[in-house]
């Protein structure tokens, strides 16, 4: 994906755009290349920091030109008569200021990609592209799986630490707290330096605190360097969806994004499945975090030997490259205004809590997610309260019935391509609205409530292990097609903010996640195995309607609701 280092004796090569630096982009040639008068909506991944409300060039970062720059007063000749004003356009102040800080010298000029280039992602061959996302995917299994290892010898931690079965509980629980706090740090960092040097240091900083986790002699010290995993980690959590969008085009990236809905959920599935084992056999809790430290570590390099995806920083290098090289004033759409801290922290931080005060639509779609999300950690200790009650079983035997929970993950992706192809079709007929995405949770929400009301009626000795480990199936089932929809809802709903909108659904995610464990194992001792269960299906019950809402009156909620 690199330029070629030329060999030692040869002619060094004309430098990058060299060739193209005496010629200009037309107002014909921009218009050829999808450049209309006004401007396309932002896509999710565009970056949240340094840009206006209404960006001059939202098509810099994958649009594609003959000669890789496009003059700022051509681009305002386009759009004179369109929604931007060429006053806008040709803010004064911006243009001083990217003099002053980079230094260029003449009219402004942004960089972009040239036709067919190399370092463009959507252009890499389409079996790297799939690789990538697995490894993404990958990210996110590895993740997940740290956060839920704990949850596989409990009893390990009560012994080793002499604590109550609260506080070994709250290991599984303060990592899930740092994935919250995690992409407030992670998320505008790649969009400043990029997503490779993100990985590369959050995950190598997560691969060592698994040491002291292994090595801990006190609960304090255990309990500081888990939550410290859960923030390093998160970067895998609030980048990796971001990697995919990097690689695949609007039109191709809904079935890798389906696809990739699954890691989050599912990862946590592993955790209990290994570790039990592990403890059955070795007894040894420090083994636990030895193999999710080697674990980590091959996901590291793995995604670390990725090149850089993100276009804004690609093309961010290149402009300062050509800078250097010709002393002219080539910018890209997001150094056009200076980054402060200010700005970041307002952005990164302030936002997306702004956003959860503000916006009744995200906070409804989001609480969906947190069910759905805490849920699954209630799972993870339900299950060792009801198979140990009922069937004697140890963690290993646990473990294994967490299993059923992937054959449903499973199915519901084999169903993800007839709702994707239903969704292609909409396009083509029409344009597409948000509500047009909820067509999976449609099918989903429904059973995440059939899997507890499953669960609590085969909660009885006389019946074999299979009732209720079934339930897995269907709570994976439709907590894939539920995350995948709402998902996609919230990013086409909140386009221009869809950065910060996601980074509170993450939020509240792993807020809920976090919760509900601490009182899900005293929930089944005082209210029994069967109500326990029929407890949280009847919220589920209860939430099962909002999909439904937001597909028959979305439309018209989102109006009413929404600030502009």
């Amino acid at each position: 994906m690199s330029s070629t280092i030329p060999e030692e004796g040869s002619e060094t090569p004309e430098p990058l755009h060299a060739q193209h630096l005496s010629m200009a982009e037309t107002q014909e040639s921009l218009r050829n290349r999808g450049i209309a008068e006004t401007p396309q909506a932002l896509d999710y991944n565009y970056p949240a920091i340094g840009h206006d409300k209404d960006p001059v060039f939202p098509e810099e970062y994958t649009v594609e030109t003959s000669t890789g720059l496009v003059p700022q007063r051509t681009l305002e000749q386009i759009r004179s008569h369109g929604s931007i004003s060429s006053t806008k356009i040709g803010t004064p102040t911006n243009e001083v200021n990217a003099d002053i800080e980079k230094g260029g010298k003449g009219p402004t000029e942004f960089v972009t990609f040239t036709i067919g280039d190399p370092e463009h992602p959507y252009n890499w061959s389409r079996a790297y592209r799939w690789y990538i996302t697995l490894v993404a995917s990958a990210l996110v299994v590895c993740v997940a799986f740290g956060s839920s290892i704990v949850t596989g010898g409990l009893g390990l931690i009560e012994e080793q630490y002499n604590v109550s079965l609260e506080v070994a509980i709250l290991t599984c629980s303060i990592m899930v707290c740092g994935f919250a706090v995690g992409p407030l740090l992670w998320s505008p960092l790649s969009e400043i330096i990029g997503r490779r040097p993100v990985y590369i240091i959050s995950l190598g900083l997560y691969v060592i605190f698994n040491i002291p986790c292994a090595l801990s002699p006190n609960i304090g010290g255990l309990l500081v360097c888990r939550f410290l995993c859960g923030v390093f980690s998160s970067s895998g959590l609030s980048l990796a969806g971001g990697t995919i969008a990097d690689i695949w085009s609007i039109e191709e990236r809904g079935m890798a994004i389906a696809y990739f809905a699954a890691a989050p959920y599912c990862g946590p599935v592993l955790g209990p499945i290994v570790t039990g084992w592990i403890n059955v056999g070795t007894g040894r809790l420090d083994l636990f975090f030895w193999v999710n430290l080697a674990f980590a570590g091959a996901i590291m390099v793995m995604i670390g030997l990725v090149p850089e995806t993100y276009a804004p920083v690609i093309l961010k290098r290149r402009a300062a490259k050509l800078r250097k090289e010709t002393g002219k004033n080539i910018i890209t759409e997001q150094e056009k205004t200076k980054l402060t801290f200010r700005e970041i922290a307002r952005t990164s931080l302030i936002r997306p809590i702004t956003m959860i005060m503000t916006e009744p639509v995200l906070d409804l779609m989001c609480m969906y997610i947190v069910l759905i999300y805490a849920m699954l950690y209630a799972f993870f200790f339900a299950y060792p309260v009801i198979f140990t009650k009922l069937y004697g079983y140890n963690d290993g035997q646990i473990g294994l019935m967490f299993i059923p929970i992937l054959i449903g993950a499973g199915f519901a992706l084999v169903v993800t391509p007839a709702i994707e192809g239903k969704f292609r079709k909409i396009c083509c007929t029409r344009s597409p609205t948000p509500e047009d995405r909820l067509h999976a949770a449609l099918i989903g929400a429904p059973f995440i409530p059939i899997a507890f009301f499953i669960l609590g009626a085969t909660s009885y000795k006389h019946i074999i292990w299979v009732g209720p480990a079934s339930s897995g199936i269907a709570f994976g089932f439709g907590m894939v097609l539920c995350y995948y929809a709402v998902n996609n809802y919230i990013i086409d709903s909140y386009q221009k903010y869809a950065a910060s909108a996601l980074a509170a659904k993450v939020f509240l995610r792993s807020g809920g996640g976090a919760a509900f464990p601490l009182f899900t194992t005293q929930m089944y001792d005082r209210l029994g195995l069967q109500w326990a269960s029929w407890l949280l299906a009847f919220i589920g019950v209860a939430m099962v309607f909002i999909p439904y809402i937001f597909y028959f009156f979305g439309a018209g909620l989102r109006a009413r609701l929404t600030r502009d």
